[in-house]
């Protein structure tokens, strides 16, 4: 049986994918900072998918210094050969950048490991491993922020323009390279789904979930998955959202800019 490791699996898109992975018949990995909610996770695919998976529990929080390495580490004192890598996990901020204090900086750092360091650390260990084996398939979870600059919310839209344009280039990088002939990457970009990422990232505030239409995250992962397998580059799902992110190309940046402020802005000042 294939591995797959899914980070940010305790919750919304990364505990579909979990379920999603078992029911293809794949052994689990999945990581989280909340352990007791990855054995919530266990006990529902040893109940309700199959007790033959074998689910390998891994407390880490990515957002800290150099816990990529560790998780890296984590995997390889386990013996276990990761066949599919699930960059999932992320966090966001919401609030004017220029008031930032210290204790949100700090948060913001912490985002950044998480949305940025941990991706792009994790996806060189793997992949490296990936190339010696010449089989392997990483999906990178990104939005559909990465296409449009986010006020209120800066530098959780930057965060995933980054790992959309990352993503797409380490993959043509890997395309080009005889040994990544049997290897996948992709990226996907999910619009508003409900999670728990709306109330860790303080966006019971805004009205973008009011206005935006909301997919739920088995959806997500179910598309996601589906269209991984079909080898996407970069995978939007819902028929809105692909046609959000169309527009953008054809609108000038300061409409786009301004439109993306609308949505975010909080729900008080939209009456």
């Amino acid at each position: 049986m294939k591995t797959v490791l899914i980070t940010g699996a305790s919750s919304g898109i990364g505990y579909e994918f979990a379920k999603i992975y078992a029911e293809n018949g794949y052994n689990l990995v999945v990581v989280a900072r909340n352990k007791d909610k990855l054995e919530i996770l266990k006990k529902e695919i040893f109940e309700k998918i199959s007790k033959s998976v074998k689910v390998t529990l891994i407390e880490n929080d990515l957002s800290l210094e150099n816990s990529a390495e560790r998780l890296y580490n984590q995997v390889k004192s386990n013996n276990l050969k990761i066949d599919m890598l699930v960059n999932n996990a992320g966090i966001g901020i919401y609030n004017k950048f220029s008031e930032f204090d210290e204790e949100m900086m700090k948060k913001n750092d912490a985002m950044i490991n998480l949305n940025i360091k941990a991706v792009v650390e994790l996806t060189r260990l793997f992949l490296k491993d990936m190339l010696e084996d010449g089989n392997g398939e990483i999906l990178n979870v990104s939005s559909v922020a990465a296409f449009m600059p986010g006020p209120l919310m800066s530098t959780y839209y930057a965060s995933k323009a980054f790992v959309q344009s990352f993503t797409e280039a380490v993959r043509e990088e890997v395309r080009n390279d005889v040994r990544g002939k049997n290897i996948k990457i992709s990226v996907l970009c999910p619009g508003p789904t409900a999670t728990g990422f709306e109330k860790s990232s303080n966006l019971a505030e805004s009205s973008l979930f009011e206005k935006m239409k909301v997919m739920t995250a088995k959806k997500v992962a179910e598309i996601g998955y589906k269209e991984f397998q079909k080898g996407k580059a970069v995978i939007i799902p819902g028929i809105f959202n692909r046609i959000a992110v169309f527009g953008t190309r054809f609108l000038s940046r300061k409409f786009v800019v301004r439109t993306a402020r609308k949505l975010q802005e909080k729900k008080e000042n939209n009456k």
